[in-house]
């Protein structure tokens, strides 16, 4: 069976990837398909590579039943581009980033992630990094509303070749 593949980009891959890679993996899990998807994150920058996610990224995330602490910072890279079919982008800095880096042959759906959401499409999921608690509750609420349509749509894929490119 083909696995689809997912990847979360954000900025340093400490806060807002990690937390939708972890809640992507959950999600999965409880609904049973975790081992027919490759799921993981990356940043645009190498500011914290090798770094588990911020220790209040992986608190928020631990009331709710997610566990982060495995994860550890990465750079995406050009492989990435011929890895994952599905790359979403936390904010549109990051969209144009991703887009800007893709080689021109590359299949993947490079997409907003908050373009899965019925309640914030299109939107920019804040980076909560510089504020308090509220922020880091305001991005799981976001990531695990879009997480369920997105893994509706993923699913709906596995099988198929992704829709060309750069969206």
């Amino acid at each position: 069976m083909k696995k689809a593949s997912v990847l979360f980009v954000c900025t340093g891959n400490i806060c807002r990837s990690p937390t939708a890679e972890g809640v992507f993996r959950a999600l999965a899990k409880r609904r049973g398909v975790l081992d027919r998807l490759r799921v993981d994150s990356a940043g645009t920058h190498d500011y914290h590579a090798g770094e588990a996610p911020d220790p209040r990224s992986i608190q928020h995330a631990s009331r709710r039943g997610d566990d982060l602490k495995p994860l550890r910072a990465r750079q995406v890279g050009s492989r990435d581009f011929a890895d994952f079919g599905w790359i979403l982008a936390m904010d549109r800095g990051h969209r144009r980033l991703l887009g800007a880096i893709a080689p021109p042959e590359t299949d993947a759906r490079i997409e907003l992630f908050l373009e899965h959401s019925a309640r914030w499409p299109g939107l920019d999921v804040p980076d909560p990094y510089y504020g308090g608690a509220k922020g880091f509750e305001t991005v799981l609420d976001m990531v695990e509303e879009a997480s369920e349509r997105l893994l509706d749509a993923v699913l709906a894929g596995i099988g198929d070749k992704p829709a060309a490119g750069r969206t």
